[in-house]
């Protein structure tokens, strides 16, 4: 559930409750591909429930995605294609949020757009370092976010894990709860 304690906790409760309000909840059924290598997508996803493979042509699984995930960002500030398909290996939820509609509240809230970016920044930045040290250039450590240590999340994260955790069980109760 990383990825959503770096974005929730760097938005403010009212920015989060625009994310909520403004994506459209969405089920995928097992086996269905909700990202697809090398074509373009119109919206980023947010897993709120069940568990998504990552694949990659020619190599394989490289990362299964749980509740809290953030699916597309990359695919946000570039206009390259997902280097990856995303299918669900189980019935999951998702909060899908249209790109075009994100652009544009970026466009009119200059504050939101820092605040957001700033969020993506922070994220890629220790999904770097992570893949570096993977990758032999420094100590061995597990891709694995399950089996991350508080030590390891940047300080500027942790300042705020305990409001990005309750932003999120709030926007969970919202979306989940009006079935």
């Amino acid at each position: 559930m990383r990825k959503v304690l770096y974005i929730l906790g760097q938005l403010t409760d009212r920015e989060v409750e625009w994310l909520a309000a403004s994506g459209t909840r969405r089920t995928v059924l097992k086996g269905e591909q909700i990202i697809a290598q090398g074509r373009s997508m119109e919206s980023i996803f947010f897993l709120l429930s069940g568990e998504m493979s990552v694949t990659v042509e020619g190599v394989g699984e490289i990362a299964l995605l749980k509740s809290g995930e953030i699916l597309g960002e990359m695919s946000l500030l570039d206009s390259s294609p997902p280097s990856a398909t995303v299918t669900a290996r189980s019935e999951s939820k998702v909060l899908a949020l249209s790109k075009s509609k994100l652009h544009e509240k970026m466009r009119v809230d200059i504050e939101f757009a820092a605040h957001f970016y700033r969020a993506i920044a922070i994220f890629l930045a220790d999904r770097l370092r992570k893949t570096i040290k993977h990758l032999g250039y420094g100590e061995p450590v597990s891709m694995d976010d399950e089996e991350l240590q508080p030590s390891e999340l940047d300080e500027n994260v942790l300042d705020n894990v305990y409001l990005a955790g309750g932003r999120f069980d709030r926007m969970l109760k919202k979306l989940m709860g009006s079935e």
